[in-house]
Formats: structure tokens, C-alpha cells, sequence
């Protein structure tokens, strides 16, 4: 009001409340609760902004309400591998309850009391001797007193996710339940069951005439997050609906009334967890994103508002990008400035948008923000952009990279890292999954830790907490882990700090063998507590000293040869206090006017005054924390500088380095300076004498080991990126696991650290062979016999070698005798062209003539897989010792799992042939024959089916994350799929390869802000080597060859640092989201026209320049253009075989059999030309022969020597020799004369 002229009271205009400038609510209590539930928004006239979505969503049996189930509680639970008890209620069979217990029990809290009618149990994925037979259902009013309501015995299930219902005799009302399972289907020690529901029966009213949009307690499952509860807090936004004809639906639900302006800085995020709706196997839930009205009629989703990661901020746009992952939180961001400045958001709405139905959805929002968000600066340390976090949002049951927040030094000795669950030696950390009532993750230890991954397990361990409790802290793992929010949590590679919700601060910095811990408490009170996983291992406290000692021999199953491990720590503040029982204990300090302790600890694997040296060689007396963080960072941005980016967006830096961090991570240094000489307690050697508490009965060589690599996963991509970024370390690497086989007699196929009986594949020989023709330098002849022995000798035991030897080398292939021996010979092929090409080099270099004839024996086996493809059905298949597929084709279905394959199916293996891409064209009728076979792949979706599982008997994660990846069969998320997308380079089409990899680089890598940026295992930096080299636009495709195949690049502009001193310059000016087909490349100005780019060419440094455009072009579709392959012309392989047809154990296709002989006729039926032989030495090589002469007939009087030996030599027992002919011809008879009586195995002749 104002007082007029006159003196009267006038009324003024009512003035508009000013804008904000931010919006937030994570719909807790206490945030912005939504202004309309279930409410349409309507446009300007008034018209309701949906079409064809109604409400009517429902999930499981009918009646269904386990949506109302509030909390669970069970006898047990296997809280490793996340089968938990709240898997029982996420309506998700994929998951499961598991206890170690043949019988059970588990009960079900509801948020008010229902009269229930049914209820109903769904099998889980595997073993039907685990399912449930006998139980009761009991309910209770107050969940104390119970009473029986039905009873069910000799129950079973015929067929795994099976749903069976059950009616009650009487409906009974109680708001608790509890099933008690006292008798499983058989199992001895484990009782499993996927999901429970709870039914009140009846359809349940009318259907909701509008999309749901209300808030509830959250997703009632997830294989990554906390069930029942919002991604933060306990609460979320749930959206819900029914699609309910064909074409395109849409409903635009308003949920807050708000007054936001928008500068040049306002960013809007959110959180989303799209549910895959009862195992439909859709994504109907992606096609949803929070939108925007403004209040001048416009909406953000007509703007072109772009996400983070460069998609669409539209329903439709972040439905079609398939980068949001189902059953998972996601998160999206958005500068919505950049095409909303000015404007003032009035409403914010959720919106479902889809060009295609019917279909049911549902889904939840969570942290919607509207606020300026500065943009990020450069940061001044490249190791700033790596988060160790990045892979944690993982699970057992579904990976986005599995891995844990190590901080270390580069293949450092030790890990150091932030432990969740300190009796768990797989998942050490969980970034979400495992949070606690509050929705708070909690952390129990500090640990040092040498896991290679979670399915591994841990081994050498120690923890340590800081405790700000009064009095005598509590050790036990509950009672000490302290809560924490993810903002107030520093995790890099040289650096892990966290504030604690009671303001506690911990700290860790890394050197090789040790490492800094720093606490920070908040008041007087300053204890910190030791502990172990197990109870296999010893804690001494010398309290006036201030000193820690110990020992551990925690190792998990697969922890092959591991040794014990010493401890050494010292502690800067006065003890006051403390004690120790077992491998428990704690230790209280005057923690001074600071309030701070510092604990300086380190370890060894030889003795505790080893530890104590490593300590005064790493970090002495008076070394600060800063000092020790600071040398930890230099190293990591050495090493991580060798890669320069322009034109990268924050994400895409933060993928990058967090990619080269993982990759530099593995593998691990074993060894120890000991008086100035490297030794290390060998994994590798039988123990000399009994461990003590002070020193190692492991045997100690002389120097330097590796270890931490399963080679099955690495050799495509992470030892092509030592040999190509740091080849004088690729050299002492390899030499440390060519250690392995000087001290133990082979190299580890998966060193953990010792030979675990693991995967597929000796793959170690490829890996080092390709090192080699790169220029590698390294002990090769060493590294050479150790592939020589994996391909050529049957192996004593099953953790080393290559299994199937005593028949593979004389059929061709591994039998299905072995299990998963198609995968098995598969590799073989894949490492016997390693062997070739090392071999050639060697030859080349010493012209020592056994070179020459194994390569040219090895360059003929490397095209063996001719012999297990199955031209009945177009696919590769597995075959019998007398040559019998394993399955008719009428039978065959190559979206089957298991069986021939490991961890995949025969789509999966059907072009496991990089070494001879033509060769494989041409059995698939050629160049356009592989092109179809490719494209036939990439179209036939990947369901992760309970119908395709094949011999692993239920769905195992592989197969749901190779759906999740949305590319046809391309199981991108695992090893055996990463090299498919470029074998388009060898059908002819390298566009389709750059559009292919380009889609992975831009969806597959996202997440890296909430402990997620993989899209499978990331495998000891495997998937992170696929993403560099992908990045730099070539791939090493062909292993062995020292040549890469073009793909596409990502950025505009990179710079690689070689070690020579020179730079590789790879420049994409015109590169862009929409710009990923190469329209012409160049090297230093001259055009190249080829897919292949050989290794030599690019580490002499360089530019090379890609041409980029929107559209295909011819480039790369040459005759000659595609990558490096064995076969040379249109012809399918016809490898050399054995041409001896024979009784006897000579001639019988095993090394099993043997005999002794002074001259041999070699059956032949008819005219052959054999231009190699092969010798298998009996099952003590010192019987074999050292001298012979291969002989020819025509006629059977007159002999010609062929080949003549004398001198040889058998290394092993059971090896196979090859040996060139040195006058071939072609001749009836045949015949091998010993100098002297001698014993063989088995004798080939190859034509």
C-alpha cells in the first residue's frame, strides 16, 4: 500500500517474487516435496500432454504387493558375490538369496498389515539341488510371536526361474513374514532361492488413467545399488505406466512448481534408475528424462539440450543415446545454459516419451538440481582427472568393472585401499550396494591388499582403523566402520582421503613396499584398531615403542603359491594404552594439540626386518605425508603424461586417465631390495622349510618377479600398450614373468601369484611374442622356450600349460574331452602365431635353424581352426577325438552359452580368428560373406535368456552385461568380444568398424562420477587398453604381427610422448560426434590408404591425420587394404595335417602311448609330399632319440634319405618337435631308422 496525494491508501501493482537461481530435492524429509502426484502437465490451451500411457503398471504374480515389504532379515547371506536376502524382493529373478546352510530362514517386514491370499518362490539360476523342498510360512502382528499359515513339503522345481504360487487354505492378515526352509532339494551345505512375493490376489481396482509419478522408498532391487532406498537418502521418485498400444506414447507428468532463472552457468542433474519391467528383456524404461517448462511456453526438451556425455536431454534422445543402464542408477547432467539462458524455469516435469509400444515401464528419479555450476578448470596434475573409485558401483551379479580404490605406486608391490567389507577377500569395496540403514556407505578398514580381482580373491592382507571412540574402542567390524558420503572422499591413484561423518579424517599415500596412513580426529580420543579377514595370521603391539608388527596368511582359493606376508609400522604420536588378542587389537595416543597420528607402514614377503628396511629405504624417519604424496604423484603424472588430449570433454579426460591408471595398476612387482640385490620369496617353488613369525620358509631367488596378470584378459590390449608406451618396463615386466618359468618351470596362464588353474589359453606366449617383433628388449630366447613348452608339451599339472596336449597337437584341435576345448584350441591358434612370428624374428637374428622350422610348423597350426569350423552350420563347434561334432546340426543354436565356449556362445566365437581374417572370409564365402556374417551378428540381440545357458546352468553375469551392452551378439563387456568391431576392417567395410567403435567409446565408458565407467570386468586394465588404443584410432588386432588396425579416433588432436625421445602426432580436426568416418588418412603427409598400420612406422614418431566426415566413404576398401593375414588369396585354408595312417602307439593321435624302437615304417596310403615331421618325445624325454634319418621309397627296395639328425635333443617329457625335410619329394613309403634303440610317443608326417 502507499498513501496517494490526496491522503487515500492505493493499492499497487502485486510485484512477482524474484527468481532463484538454483533447485534441489533429493525427496527426503526436510527437500521440496513434489507439488502434483500422478498429474499430466497441459500445454498453453489447456490440452493434456499424453497420449496412449496410462498407470495401469503391475509386476509378478496378481495382487502382487512385496512393493510394501520395508526390510529383510535372514539366517545368512553371501554378502560377497551380493546374494543377499534383499534380492528376494526386487522382482528381479536374475539375482538371488544364497546362505551356506542346507536350511533357512528369512522374514519379510511390511509397511502396514495385508491380508494375504497367494505368495510365490522363484528358483534361482543354478543347481536345483540348492532350491527349497520343505517349508513353513509363518506370520506375525508384532514380529515376535508367530504363527503358522502354511506348510509345503517335497516341493520342487523344474526349471530354473521358475515362479510357483500358492494359495493359502485361509487368507491371514499380518504385516510380518517369515519363510523357514528346513530342507533343501539335495545340496549339502547351500540353500538358495531368487524371489519371494506376497499376493493379496485379485486384479486390485480400476487402472490409473495417467503415468504414475509419486515417491516411495525406491527400487526394490538392484545388483549395484541399496535396495529400497533413493540414491541418496531413502527415498526417490517413481514413475510408472503402461505403453499401451502400438507407435509412439508419451506422458509428461509435472511433479515440482518452482521459479528458477537460468544463466550462462546453470547445469541440471538428476539421477535415473530405469527398471527392466519383470524380465521383458526392454528398455522401454530408458525413453524417460526430466524435463523442463518454461514460463515462456517453451520446454527444454525441444531446445537440444545435450547431456554430459554429448546424447540428447530428451526422453526420446536418451532412449535412442542406450547409454542409461537398466536396474541401475545412472547419472545424467546437463549445461542447460548453453540453449537456456534467460529463460525462467516454471515447472519441472518427468516425461516418458517412446516411439514404439505396447510396453510397460517403471523407473525412479532421484537429486534433481538446478544450479550454477562454475565449469571445471584444467587441472594442473593429470592424476587428478584418474578416480580409483571408478569400476566399484559393481557387484557379483553385474559388473561395471569390479574394481576397488587402490591407491599405489605404478605395478607398485602393495595396494592400498579403503575396505567396506573387511571379511570379505573378493568384493573389498562397495560403492553403494552395501550402505547402511541411512543410506551412508560405511567403511571397516584400511587394508593393505594384493588382489588382482574380485574372482580371484585377496591375499596378504592387513587392515588398520582410526578410532574416535572414548575409552577401549570396540574392534569388532560393525561396531568400528564409520559412516561417509562420497563428496567428502579424495580417491586417486597417489592419494585416498576421507572425512568421515563424525569428522574423523583418514588418509593414505603410496611408495613400492609401503606406505603413509595419517588420522585425523576430531577431539581428545585417538585410537587406531588392527585386524585381519582371517584368523591366519599374527599381531605383536610394542606399545613403548610405538611399533606394529605382524604377519598374514590370508589368501583366497585362488591365491596359487602364496606366501606369507610381514609387516613393519611405526607410529609418531605416544601410545597410551592398548592390547592385542589373535590377530585383533588397538592401540590409544595422545594425539597431541594436532589431534592427528601418523602411521608409517610397511611390508615384505621375505622377513619383519626385511619390512623394517623397506621402510628405511622408502620412507625413512622424518619423511612427511606430503612428501611421500607428492613422489606418489609424480609418478603417476610421468607416466600418465605421455598421453596429451585436445579437445576432450572432462568425462572423456577423466575416462582417459582413470583408463591409463587401471592399465599401469597390473601387474605387480613381487620382488625386494634386499642389501642391495633384487631377490623375492618365490609363489613359483616348493617351501624350504616352516614359515615363523619373523621370516618366510618360501625358497628366495635372486631377482626381480612379477605377478598379478591373468593373460587370458590381457594380452589383446594391455601388453600391445606397454610394448607401444613404456617398452623398456614391457621389458622388465616380461622378464619377471619369464622368471616364473626360470625358477618353477612355466610361466602362469593367471598369476595370482603363483600358476591358478584359470582360463583359457597359455596367452602369456602371444603377448611376449608380439613385445618381441616390436622391438622389445627382453631375455627372448628364455621367453621363447616358455611358449615353446606351453605349445608342445603335455603339463604335469593343471594350473600351467595348455590343457588337451596329449591329443591336440596330433588332431589339430582340442578335443571335447577338454572342457571348453574349442575355446582352448581357439587360443591355440591365436598364441601359435605368436610363437611363428617370434620365431621368424629369432631365426632372422641368430640363424639358428630350429627356429626357422617350428615357425613354419607353428604358422600351419595357426591355421588349425579350419578344423573345427562346422560348414553344416556356418559356426565353429567342438568336435571329438575321432572327429565327431559335438552336436548335429538340427541341434545346434550358436546363442547357447558354455559348453565349447568359455564365456560365450558359438556367435561369440565365430570370428575368434584375427591371425587370418582373409582365410576366415573365405570360409565364410569371402570378403562379403564375413561382411553378412558380421552383420547378422550386430542384429541378433543378446537376451541373456534362461533358455541360452547353456552348460553354466544358470545366467552368470557375462551374459547380463553382454546384453546390457545393446549391440547384437557383441558381448563388449568381455574379453572374447573386443577384437569383432574391427574384423569389419578385414570384410571390406571399415566404416562399419568406425561407426562400431565410436558407439562404445561414446555410451559403454560412462559413470565414471558414481563409481561405475565400465561396461564389463575391467580385467587388470584390459577394457581400459581397449578404450586408449580405440581413442588413438588403432587397435592391435592382430597380436603377433607388429601391426595395428585402423579404427577410429576420438579426439581432435593427441600427443604421444614415445619413449625414444619423438612424438606420434594424431590429429582429427573435423572429428565430432556426428563426424566418425574416416574420409582419408595420411603419415607424415603422404597418404595411407590401409587399414594396417605397422608398429614400426608409428614408433618412429610422426603425424598421422585423419580426414573425418559424416557420411561412409571408400577409404580402406582396397584389395590390399585390409589387415595383416596368414592367407594370402580367396582360397579356405587347407593347413598341412598328418598323413600317416597307422595302428600303434605311434600312430594313434596321443602322447598317452608309447614305444621303444631302433626303425619305424610310417604307414602312408598313397603318394604323399610331406614337408615337415614331428617327434614326441615318451614320458622320460631322456629315452628319446638323439640321432635318425627320415627315408623315401618308391618302390619299397630303394631308399633316399630325406632328412638326416644328429645331436637332438628333447627339453621335456612328452614335448612335440617338428622338424623341417630337408630334400622333399614325393615318395609311396616312408620310414624313420633310428642311430639307436629309442622310445617315442607319436611320429607325424605333415603334407
Amino acid at each position: 500500500m502507499a498513501v496517494g496525494g490526496q491522503g487515500s491508501a492505493v493499492a499497487l501493482p502485486a510485484k512477482a517474487p524474484a527468481a532463484a537461481r538454483e533447485f534441489a530435492s533429493s525427496f527426503e524429509t526436510g527437500d521440496p516435496a513434489p507439488d502434483w502426484t500422478d498429474t499430466v502437465d497441459t500445454g498453453p490451451d489447456g490440452t493434456k500432454r499424453a497420449s496412449g500411457v496410462d498407470g495401469g503398471y503391475t509386476t509378478g504374480i496378481p495382487g502382487n504387493v512385496t512393493d510394501h515389504v520395508t526390510d529383510v532379515r535372514a539366517s545368512g547371506e553371501n554378502t560377497g558375490a551380493g546374494e543377499v536376502k534383499e534380492n528376494l524382493v526386487d522382482g528381479e529373478p536374475g539375482t538371488k538369496w544364497l546362505t551356506f546352510e542346507p536350511t533357512g530362514w528369512v522374514e519379510f517386514d511390511l509397511d502396514k498389515p495385508i491380508k494375504l491370499v497367494t505368495y510365490a518362490l522363484t528358483s534361482a539360476n543354478d543347481l536345483a539341488e540348492r532350491d527349497p523342498r520343505d517349508w513353513t510360512l509363518l506370520g506375525s502382528t508384532d514380529g515376535k510371536d508367530w504363527k503358522s499359515v502354511d506348510t509345503r513339503s517335497d516341493e520342487s522345481f523344474s526349471q530354473r526361474f521358475q515362479t510357483k504360487s500358492y494359495d493359502l487354505a485361509q487368507p491371514a492378515e499380518y504385516q510380518h513374514f517369515r519363510l523357514e526352509v528346513t530342507k533343501n532339494n539335495g545340496a549339502s551345505d547351500i540353500l538358495q532361492l531368487a524371489d519371494v512375493q506376497f499376493s493379496t490376489g485379485g486384479g486390485g481396482g480400476p487402472v490409473p488413467q495417467d503415468m504414475l509419478t509419486l515417491v516411495d522408498r525406491g527400487p526394490t532391487g538392484s545388483p549395484t545399488a541399496k535396495a529400497r532406498a533413493g540414491f541418496t537418502g531413502k527415498r526417490a521418485l517413481r514413475y510408472a505406466g503402461r505403453h499401451t498400444a502400438g507407435g509412439r506414447a508419451y506422458s509428461y507428468n509435472k511433479v515440482f512448481d518452482v521459479n528458477v532463472k537460468v544463466g550462462a552457468d546453470t547445469r541440471l542433474s538428476y539421477r535415473i534408475f530405469p527398471s527392466m519391467a519383470d524380465g521383458d528383456r526392454d528398455y522401454d524404461a530408458t525413453n524417460v528424462s526430466v524435463d523442463l517448462a518454461f514460463t515462456d511456453g517453451t520446454y527444454l526438451s525441444d531446445l537440444g539440450a545435450l547431456d554430459q556425455h554429448g546424447f540428447p536431454l530428451s526422453p526420446r534422445g536418451q532412449g535412442a543415446s542406450k547409454s542409461l543402464y537398466v536396474n541401475q542408477w545412472n547419472n545424467v547432467a546437463s549445461r542447460i545454459g548453453s540453449v537456456a539462458a534467460g529463460r525462467t524455469v516454471d515447472r519441472i516435469l518427468v516425461a516418458y516419451d517412446s516411439p514404439d509400444g505396447p510396453a510397460k515401464f517403471r523407473g525412479w528419479i532421484d537429486d534433481v538440481a538446478i544450479k550454477p555450476v562454475a565449469p571445471e578448470k584444467p587441472k594442473a596434475h593429470l592424476s587428478d582427472y584418474a578416480l580409483t573409485t571408478r569400476g566399484t558401483n559393481s557387484s557379483g551379479s553385474f559388473s561395471r568393472g569390479n574394481n576397488f580404490p587402490a591407491t599405489a605406486l605404478p605395478h607398485g608391490f602393495n595396494f592400498w585401499t579403503p575396505v567396506t567389507n573387511a571379511s570379505s577377500m573378493s568384493w573389498l569395496y562397495e560403492y553403494a550396494r552395501a550402505n547402511n540403514d541411512d543410506n551412508l556407505p560405511t567403511i571397516q578398514a584400511f587394508s593393505a591388499s594384493h588382489e588382482p580381482s574380485p574372482w580371484m580373491g585377496d591375499r596378504q592382507t592387513f587392515q588398520v582403523m582410526p578410532s574416535a571412540a572414548a575409552g577401549i574402542p570396540d574392534t569388532g567390524r560393525e561396531a568400528r566402520a564409520l559412516p561417509f558420503r562420497h563428496e567428502n572422499e579424495t580417491a586417486r591413484p597417489y592419494y585416498y582421503g576421507v572425512r568421515f561423518e563424525n569428522g574423523l579424517k583418514a588418509e593414505m599415500a603410496p611408495t613400492d613396499h609401503a606406505a603413509v596412513l595419517r588420522f585425523t580426529y576430531p577431539g581428545a580420543a585417538a585410537s587406531v584398531l588392527f585386524d585381519n579377514v582371517t584368523e591366519q595370521a599374527g599381531l605383536t603391539l610394542d606399545q613403548e615403542h610405538g611399533i606394529v608388527t605382524g604377519y598374514s596368511d590370508v589368501k583366497s582359493g585362488l591365491s596359487a603359491g602364496a606366501t606369507r606376508l610381514f609387516v613393519y609400522g611405526t607410529f609418531d604420536k605416544p601410545v597410551t594404552g592398548g592390547s592385542a588378542s589373535g590377530v585383533k587389537g588397538y592401540l590409544r595416543f595422545d594425539a597431541g594439540a594436532d589431534h592427528t597420528v601418523t602411521l608409517r607402514l610397511a611390508t615384505s614377503l621375505i622377513s619383519i626386518d626385511q619390512a623394517k628396511d623397506n621402510l628405511r629405504q622408502e620412507i625413512p624417519d622424518g619423511t612427511s605425508f606430503g612428501t611421500v604424496e607428492e613422489r606418489a604423484q609424480r609418478a603417476w603424472d610421468q607416466l600418465l603424461g605421455k598421453v596429451e588430449v585436445q579437445g576432450a570433454s572432462e568425462d572423456q579426460l577423466t575416462t582417459l586417465y582413470s583408463s591409463m591408471y587401471r592399465l599401469y595398476l597390473y601387474p605387480n612387482s613381487g620382488f625386494e631390495k634386499v642389501a642391495g640385490k633384487d631377490q623375492y620369496a618365490s609363489p613359483f617353488s616348493p617351501m624350504q622349510s616352516q614359515d615363523t613369525p619373523t621370516h618366510t620358509g618360501a625358497k628366495i631367488v635372486d631377482g626381480k618377479v612379477y605377478v598379478n596378470n591373468g593373460f587370458w584378459d590381457t594380452y589383446r590390449t594391455t601388453w600391445p600398450a606397454y610394448s607401444f608406451l613404456t617398452p623398456s618396463q614391457a621389458g622388465e615386466m616380461i622378464d619377471g614373468f619369464v622368471q616364473q618359468y626360470k625358477d618353477g618351470g612355466w610361466t602362469s596362464r593367471w598369476s595370482s601369484p603363483g600358476y591358478a588353474d584359470l582360463m583359457t589359453g597359455t596367452s602369456s606366449d602371444v603377448a611376449f611374442a608380439d613385445a618381441y617383433v616390436k622391438g622389445v628388449k627382453f631375455d627372448a630366447q628364455a621367453a621363447y622356450q616358455a611358449a615353446l613348452k606351453n605349445a608342445t608339451v603335455v603339463p604335469p599339472m593343471s594350473g600351467v600349460g595348455r590343457k588337451g596336449m596329449t591329443t591336440s597337437p596330433f588332431l589339430g584341435y582340442t578335443s571335447t574331452d577338454t572342457t571348453e576345448g574349442l575355446s582352448w584350441a581357439m587360443e591355440g591358434y591365436v598364441n601359435d602365431y605368436g610363437i611363428a612370428r617370434m620365431g621368424e624374428e629369432l631365426y632372422r637374428k641368430t640363424g639358428e635353424k630350429h627356429y626357422k622350422e617350428e615357425s613354419v610348423y607353428f604358422l600351419n597350426r595357426a591355421r588349425d581352426y579350419v578344423n573345427l569350423f562346422d560348414r553344416g552350420i556356418g559356426f565353429f563347434q567342438g568336435r571329438d577325438a575321432t572327429g565327431n561334432w559335438r552336436l548335429d546340426a538340427s541341434k545346434y543354436d550358436p546363442r547357447v552359452w558354455g559348453y565349447d565356449y568359455t564365456e560365450t556362445n558359438g556367435w561369440g566365437d565365430a570370428f575368434t580368428v584375427p591371425q587370418d581374417s582373409r582365410g576366415l572370409a573365405n570360409l565364410y564365402g569371402g570378403r562379403q560373406g564375413l561382411a553378412d556374417k558380421l552383420d547378422t551378428f550386430f542384429a541378433t540381440p543378446e537376451t541373456a535368456s534362461p533358455d541360452f545357458v547353456g552348460s553354466y546352468g544358470g545366467v552368470i553375469h557375462e551374459m547380463t552385461e553382454a546384453r546390457d551392452v545393446r549391440m547384437g551378439m557383441l558381448g563388449q563387456s568381455n574379453q572374447p568380444a573386443h577384437h569383432i568391431p574391427y574384423m569389419y576392417d578385414a570384410a571390406g567395410q571399415p566404416w562399419k568398424t568406425q561407426a562400431t567403435v565410436r558407439e562404445i567409446l561414446s555410451r559403454l565408458y560412462v559413470g565414471s562420477e558414481i563409481g561405475q565407467g565400465y561396461h564389463g570386468d575391467e580385467d587388470n586394465g584390459e577394457q581400459s587398453g581397449w578404450y586408449l588404443f580405440s581413442a588413438l584410432g588403432f587397435y592391435p588386432l592382430v597380436m603377433g604381427s607388429g601391426d595395428y588396425s585402423i579404427g577410429s579416433p576420438l579426439f581432435k588432436q593427441v600427443t604421444v610422448h614415445l619413449e625414444n625421445g619423438r612424438d606420434l602426432v594424431v590429429k582429427a580436426p573435423q572429428n565430432s560426434a556426428k563426424n566418425v568416418y574416416i574420409q582419408g588418412v595420411t603419415f607424415n603427409g603422404r597418404p595411407w590408404t590401409s587399414t594396417s598400420l605397422p608398429h614400426s612406422l608409428l614408433s618412429k614418431g610422426g603425424v598421422l591425420q585423419f580426414f573425418m566426415g559424416a557420411k561412409p566413404s571408400a577409404w580402406g576398401t582396397g584389395k590390399n587394404a585390409a589387415p595383416v593375414s596368414i592367407t594370402q588369396d580367396d582360397k579356405a585354408p587347407a593347413p598341412r595335417a598328418d598323413v600317416l595312417k597307422g595302428d600303434g602307439p605311434l600312430f594313434d593321435n596321443t602322447s598317452a602311448t608309447q614305444a621303444t624302437v631302433t626303425s619305424v615304417d610310417l604307414p602312408v596310403d598313397h603318394a604323399v609330399a610331406p614337408v615337415q615331421y614331428t617327434l614326441t618325445s615318451p614320458a622320460d624325454h631322456t629315452l628319446a632319440p638323439t640321432g635318425w634319418t627320415l627315408e623315401g621309397s618308391t618302390d619299397g627296395t630303394t631308399w633316399k634319405t630325406l632328412d638326416h639328425r644328429s645331436g637332438e635333443t628333447f627339453a621335456w617329457d612328452r614335448q612335440t618337435r617338428a622338424f623341417t625335410i630337408a630334400t622333399p619329394g614325393t615318395y609311396t613309403r616312408y620310414r624313420l631308422v633310428l642311430d639307436r634303440a629309442s622310445t617315442l610317443a607319436e611320429v607325424e608326417l605333415l603334407a
